[in-house]
């Protein structure tokens, strides 16, 4: 006997403003209810439609089974700073981890756009957790919110440094941002989106002419301790992603930010902060030293703070631009390089 799979609708979160009143119209209700519906979405994030009080009662109840796109909050850790970490539970029962860091005047999100991460870094918790899936344009979307209805204040920041690799998953990362920026309402230029690198791909993303901040994953500066600590990047050698690097900083006129995650005894030498001079030197560049963050699955250690001032001293000797980031949330298992999916939550 052959059995048909349900396909199931596409959620509503994630649509703009014209298909939301497309949408409306399909069911048979007036055009003015897009806007009601958009509302509704983004600046009240409704879990469903039976919640948009203005709605006839008898339409709301139809459709209250139709997927708007949000998340459960399974789990929620707040870290003595203040930095919060989120289990979410997707429709189909994938947890992924999203983190809320709330300052004195704005409130940042780092958000997920894989389940997993296929990219398998040494040092990091997420990608020794192996790769599940892509995230949906809703499911990247319905993390801010969270956020927003949690913490009953506005996400005025956005970094795409959880869990995966943005640039294997730019379609529904790009239509993330767009839906964000326009619908959200949350500027471009407040978000950062982290990649550790794939071939051609930070070309493709030069062509989308995008106000964000590109972040790019260094971690060492030359090829063989790269592919040590990043496994994948043994497909994209060094040279070639700094020149594509260029490119996107010609084309696009906006400043790249490397990250470079500081190991203790690794890659905190200072001949190890020229070798990265040279590398970053001669265009518009910043990077971005991340004290090591620990996690149970990797015998890495943090450098001394002498240590990472001496290899900060040797770049800004070189006149590159250079600062230090501590990553907050450290005791929730919510800093940088610590996400990771959490199958036993289910």
């Amino acid at each position: 006997m052959n059995q048909t799979s349900v396909v199931m609708p596409y959620p509503l979160l994630g649509r703009s403003l014209s298909d939301l009143t497309e949408w409306v119209k399909q069911q048979g209700q007036a055009t003015y209810r897009g806007k009601q519906l958009h509302q509704w979405l983004y600046e009240r994030g409704i879990h469903s439609i039976e919640e948009v009080s203005v709605f006839p009662k008898i339409w709301r109840q139809s459709m209250a089974d139709f997927p708007i796109g949000r998340s459960i909050i399974r789990e929620r850790v707040v870290a003595p700073d203040r930095t919060i970490k989120y289990l979410l539970q997707l429709a189909d029962g994938e947890i992924i981890e999203t983190v809320g860091i709330p300052s004195d005047t704005r409130i940042t999100v780092c958000v997920s756009s894989q389940v997993g991460c296929p990219m398998s870094c040494d040092f990091c918790a997420t990608g020794k957790g192996g790769f599940r899936r892509h995230l949906a344009s809703h499911e990247i979307i319905d993390q801010i919110l969270t956020v927003q209805q949690d913490l009953h204040q506005r996400v005025s920041h956005i970094v795409f440094m959880g869990m995966g690799e943005p640039l294997l998953n730019m379609d529904n990362v790009l239509a993330a941002i767009r839906c964000l920026n326009q619908d959200v309402g949350i500027s471009q230029r407040a978000m950062t989106l982290s990649t550790v690198g794939i071939p051609g791909h930070i070309r493709r993303l030069a062509q989308h002419q995008l106000q964000v901040t590109l972040a790019v994953s260094l971690h060492a500066p030359d090829q063989a301790l790269r592919e040590r600590l990043i496994p994948s990047a043994r497909h994209f050698p060094l040279p070639t992603l700094l020149n594509e690097c260029r490119d996107y900083v010609q084309s696009t006129g906006r400043r790249i930010s490397f990250e470079y995650v500081l190991l203790s005894t690794v890659n905190d030498r200072e001949e190890q902060a020229a070798q990265l001079a040279d590398r970053v030197g001669g265009f518009q560049s910043h990077v971005n030293l991340i004290p090591y963050n620990p996690i149970n699955d990797a015998d890495y250690q943090r450098p001394e703070r002498d240590r990472i001032q001496s290899f900060m001293n040797v770049l800004k000797s070189r006149h590159i631009a250079v600062s230090v980031r501590y990553s907050r949330g450290l005791a929730a298992n919510a800093a940088c390089g610590q996400l990771r999916t959490s199958r036993g939550a289910q």
